[in-house]
């Protein structure tokens, strides 16, 4: 599946304040936000029902596995954002073949699939050097 592509600007202060008062935040949140930055909703594709998701922080508290999300609705003047501390998805994929294992990136109960079975369709554009697919 793919990556949902809505993006959403950070509501900057209301940002910094939920990352200052993070348990195992940051120690200096400016030093991780800038003020005009720009966040993609990290989902595979969804409807207008479900709240698009972008992952900000990882609190950093020992047998505590919970991130720091921002998630919103709606767009331009109508869209309504809430930042939320939230655990960590518990599923994994294992790779038998492989004996590797990897984690949904994503906060428990999440909609959609798991973050290992989405794909970024912006990613090849981004990480091409003139954003032309070359072989």
């Amino acid at each position: 599946m793919l990556q949902c592509t809505a993006v959403t600007p950070v509501p900057y202060a209301e940002a910094l304040l939920a990352l200052a008062t993070l348990g195992g935040g940051p120690e200096h949140p400016p030093d991780v936000l800038a003020p005009d930055e720009f966040l993609l909703c990290e989902l595979g594709e969804h409807d207008e029902s479900v709240e698009h998701a972008a992952y900000l922080w990882a609190a950093l508290t020992p047998d505590v596995d919970q991130d720091l999300w921002l998630l919103w609705t709606g767009t331009g003047a109508h869209r309504l954002y809430r930042l939320d501390v939230l655990p960590v998805c518990p599923t994994r994929l294992r790779g038998l073949a492989t004996h590797t294992v990897t984690s949904c990136a994503y906060f428990d109960h999440h909609p959609g699939p798991h973050s290992f079975f989405v794909t970024d369709p912006l990613g090849d554009l981004i990480t091409s050097p003139n954003g032309i697919d070359e072989p």
